[in-house]
């Protein structure tokens, strides 16, 4: 049977696990879910309500990352599993703290009682510390590492892009650019209708 992904075009979160799935070539239908109008079916079989879901028979895989983990378990075609253990940390880190400040930045409205300057700037000492670490790649070749941190570290950017382009991250910018004009990037962002139950499957990747 064919696993179900319940996905959202533009959460980083749903752009990490297309992302693997593209990469490991396990075929998935696609379900493309409007945020504020959820439908029925999605929210019976996501606990958390929130995108990527994917159904994998009776087996529902609710987090991004597991569902990253899960497609390249079955299929690693390019290896991206076989990162050094620092890669994992950089993924704690980039979910964690720096996830949390780049919110209360992209979101100031949502925060009041918190300082988005503040927040800027604790997002960009994790993205200072990440442009020291950055070759062409992360590490020597790309991993899980780089496509599990890259959509975040997009979804930073375009916050305030010029802002973002006048920082001294030379090879953070440049890793950045060559994700955004990738055909890879290009593939996972295909525009698909809302999903219904009476439309036809939507195969991806």
């Amino acid at each position: 049977m064919t696993p179900i992904l319940y996905s959202f075009r533009r959460c980083p979160y749903a752009m990490r696990a297309r992302l693997a799935l593209a990469s490991s070539g396990i075929e998935v239908a696609l379900r493309e879910i409007v945020l504020r109008d959820k439908p029925a079916a999605f929210l019976e079989t996501s606990p958390s309500g929130t995108v990527p879901c994917l159904k994998v028979g009776d087996v529902v895989i609710d987090e991004s990352l597991d569902v990253m983990v899960w497609a390249l378990g079955q299929q690693d075609p390019e290896g991206w599993c076989d990162m050094p253990d620092a890669g994992w940390a950089w993924i704690e880190r980039a979910d964690g703290p720096f996830k949390h400040a780049l919110d209360r930045t992209k979101y100031a409205t949502r925060y009041p009682d918190q300082d988005a300057d503040t927040h800027r700037a604790a997002a960009a000492a994790f993205l200072k510390d990440l442009d020291a670490q950055i070759g062409d790649w992360i590490f020597d070749r790309p991993t899980l590492a780089d496509y599990a941190i890259l959509p975040f570290v997009r979804q930073f950017a375009f916050i305030d892009k010029t802002w973002f382009d006048a920082q001294p991250w030379p090879d953070l910018q440049r890793w950045l650019e060559l994700f955004l004009v990738s055909d890879r990037f290009q593939a996972i962002m295909t525009k698909y209708p809302a999903w219904e139950p009476d439309t036809a499957v939507v195969t991806f990747p």
